[in-house]
Parts: structure tokens; sequence; C-alpha cells
């Protein structure tokens, strides 16, 4: 069964052809970094009128590389929810299109959910139930994951998102947008125990996150307690690479704790991680040291699975489609 799937939930446009769930035939994804960097972060006009200007060229390069024609297609899977409106309106616009015109199945996915997802195409037989932990730029969410398609939330952000966390504090830093990567890269040359920033771990048994505190501990520590002071108290690049590496083990601390500590609570079999963020080398490593610790797999995508993308919409889509979850063209997109 070939499934299209479309993903247009940000600042990607993507558009990939997944065979039967899990064998990914094309996956064409359009990055729209470079027209957001000046601003600093995703500007959602700018973003909509990207998704807008390139959603027909990337699905017909994605049909053009999967080597089949419009008629092989099966269905058609989209994101309807969450993410900026307009950006998911093209997407659900053009989906809703291409199955009215084709006469085949209309698919809604879960974003959040995709982003589980994308461990399965990778990973066969992952044991259920799983915690699984989203982290991107917009999301910090914690999952009891059933099966691939049903999902509880447990826990998730009450302020920034981690992702959103390391773009700010890349701001701060003079680091430029987007601040994953860079803060990444520059924490493998600095000393993550230099700076004792702040762990949030909220009240007993939360499993809720919260980040802002932690942001403006790093403002505070760049740029003392005058925040209008303009000089900034960094003398050097070692300077930059200790408080990178110190922030981020203070974020990657409390994801870690938080999604073992659902674990536990839920006596899951696994843990799942997806998102962004999840390309976070840190992150990875540690819930790689975590694994042997417990005794329990952790899976995490490979990192262009970790983005977002339309592969992992498309196989998301093949279980919603066996269960009967099929939309009609009145599905709507949902911001939140």
């Amino acid at each position: 069964m070939l499934i299209l799937g479309i993903e247009t939930s940000c600042d990607e446009t993507s558009v990939a052809i997944v065979r039967n769930g899990r064998e990914i035939v094309s996956n064409v994804i359009f990055s729209q970094d470079k027209l957001h960097r000046p601003f600093g972060g995703v500007v959602p006009e700018i973003a909509c009128r990207a998704h807008l200007e390139s959603i027909i060229g990337i699905i017909d390069r994605a049909i053009t590389e999967a080597e089949i024609k419009c008629t092989d297609i099966d269905a058609i899977a989209v994101v309807n929810s969450p993410g900026l409106i307009g950006s998911l309106l093209i997407g659900v616009t053009a989906a809703k299109t291409l199955s009215m015109a084709f006469n085949i199945p209309l698919i809604a996915v879960h974003h959040l959910h995709a982003h589980i997802y994308a461990n399965n195409l990778e990973h066969d037989t992952i044991p259920y139930p799983a915690v699984s932990l989203v982290v991107s730029g917009g999301h910090t969410t914690l999952f009891l994951s059933e099966r691939e398609t049903q999902h509880v939330v447990l826990g998730e952000t009450i302020d920034d998102a981690a992702g959103e966390a390391f773009d700010k504090v890349a701001k701060i830093l003079g680091l430029g947008y987007p601040g994953g990567p860079v803060i990444d890269q520059l924490a493998k040359q600095g000393n993550r125990k230099t700076i004792p920033f702040p762990r949030a771990y909220l009240e007993k048994d939360s499993l809720d996150f919260s980040f802002s505190g932690l942001k403006t501990a790093v403002l505070y520590y760049v740029k003392g307690q005058d925040r209008n002071r303009t000089q900034s108290t960094l003398k050097n690049i070692t300077d930059i690479a200790d408080i990178s590496a110190s922030f981020q083990e203070a974020v990657i601390d409390v994801l870690v704790h938080k999604t073992v500590a659902a674990l536990k609570m839920h006596h899951a079999r696994s843990i799942l991680i997806g998102g962004g963020v999840a390309a976070n080398s840190r992150l990875r490593e540690k819930f790689q040291e975590i694994s042997h610790e417990i005794r329990l797999p952790v899976y995490c995508p490979s990192r262009e699975l970790c983005t977002d993308n339309a592969a992992m919409v498309a196989g998301l889509a093949y279980w919603k489609y066996s269960e009967g979850d099929i939309s009609d063209l009145h599905m709507e997109a949902n911001p939140s």
C-alpha cells in the first residue's frame, strides 16, 4: 500500500511516499531556515507563503523520485494539528485536493504522534506500552504510547519548549538561528559542570516541564542583573562553550529524569524519542546511558527523521487506515 504524506505544520515543506507503513520510497524536505534566520525565529506569514510557493513542486518531486504515477497512490495523509494555522492550511488544502481529484482516502495525522512513529520506520517490533518524549522547538510532551496510534499525554511544558529555550539562549549568546545545532556543537568544546544552572523539576511526581527559568538564569549569567546592559560579560569562545554545555546539560537532565520517572510510574517496556531536539548528540548519548542502566530499550530516529518530515506522517497513516480512521473533506486544520 502506497501512502503520500504531506507535512507543513511549521517551517518545513515535506512530501513523502511510504509503502506499507515502513518502506520510505521518497521523502522530500524543503527547509525554510534561510528565510527565517534574519528574524531570529519563524515568521508565520513568511512560512505560509513559502509553503504555498513550494508545495506543488515538492509533491511532483516526491512522486517523480518514487518512480510512480498519481494513480498508484492508495491514500493521502496530512498533518492537520498542531502547528501554525496558515502553514497547516496549505498542507490540508493540498491533501484535500489530491484526495478529491483521484478519489482516494484522506487521513488526518497528529504532528506529535507522527514524530513518535518516526521510530517505527527504522526499528522492528518496538515493545509497547512505551513512554514517548517529543521534544522540539514548539513542543515538549510526554506520552504513554499503548500502540502506534494510541497516545495519552502524561506531561507537557508549562512555558517554553526545550527547543525554544535552545533558540532563545543562542540569541542571548549571539549564535544566530536556529540555536539547537550550534549549541550542540559548541557544547562539545565546553565543560558541562562549569555553571550550576537550575533544573526545574516542579512539584513531586510532576511530569510537566518548565524551561523559562533556566533561560532567564542564562540571561542573568551573561548580562548580569541589569538586563539593559549592552556589554556582555563573556570574554572568549571558551566562556560561550562552557555556558552552552552547562545550559544543554540542565535541559537534558530534566528531560531524562522526567522520562524515566514516567516509565517507572506506568511500567512501560521501552522509551521512544522524537522531534527536532532528539537530533541533539548529548541527548542521544544520555538516553543510551540510561538504557543500559534501566535495561530497557530506548529508540531514537536517525537525525533526518527527527526534524519535521512527511515520511513519519505517511507511515503512521498506514496504521490509521488499517484501523478505519479515515477523514472526509470536512476535516479542518487545528493549531492546538
